[in-house]
């Protein structure tokens, strides 16, 4: 573990019991607090860039808070993928399943164009519903995923075994708990 990593993981506070019993959420409200540490995340996120990247997208919401500063050190665009409702136009939705329910994400129908290079990024990788659904999005809207990023992935919930099985297989963690 780098010194950038170690930095992340100090920051980052366990919540036990949240949103719901036997869940142990991962708060990242203290690494965001700490100007050396989210430059650590943002550092180490840029770094797994593959080559040159047209866009950065990021999903509501903690999503935009590491991918808007990512696609600005890419030199990229950063496209929000939104919930239902919060994007005016002509939007393209996909639903999925969550660790504790249902959702729905949109992205503006002309967000992206045929062989954008895309890379994604996001705060925790769980299940990769999120991810799945917003893989399926760039997909359909003839644009190429070119990698995933995640500051944290939780590697006990198989989220990554998950996403390859639907076709997403370039995915990298800062930091794996």
């Amino acid at each position: 573990m780098n010194p950038n990593q170690r930095r992340i993981v100090e920051l980052i506070r366990d919540v036990p019991d949240w949103p719901k019993a036997g869940v142990v959420f991962k708060d990242i409200t203290p690494l965001l607090a700490d100007p050396a540490g989210f430059a650590a995340a943002i550092e180490e996120l840029v770094a797994l860039a593959p080559g040159p990247i047209d866009i950065v997208v990021g999903m509501e919401a903690r999503g935009f808070i590491f991918a808007a500063p990512v696609a600005l050190k890419l030199g990229a665009g950063f496209v929000p993928v939104r919930k239902p409702g919060k994007l005016p136009g002509q939007v393209d939705e996909q639903s999925f399943a969550l660790e504790y329910g249902h959702e729905t994400l949109a992205i503006h129908s002309d967000a992206l164009w045929q062989g954008a290079r895309v890379m994604v990024i996001d705060d925790v990788l769980a299940t990769g519903g999120t991810i799945g659904a917003t893989a399926e999005l760039i997909k359909r809207q003839g644009a190429e995923l070119v990698h995933v990023a995640v500051l944290m992935e939780l590697g006990f919930l198989g989220g990554r075994e998950r996403l390859a099985k639907a076709g997403v297989d370039t995915l990298s963690a800062v930091v794996t708990v």
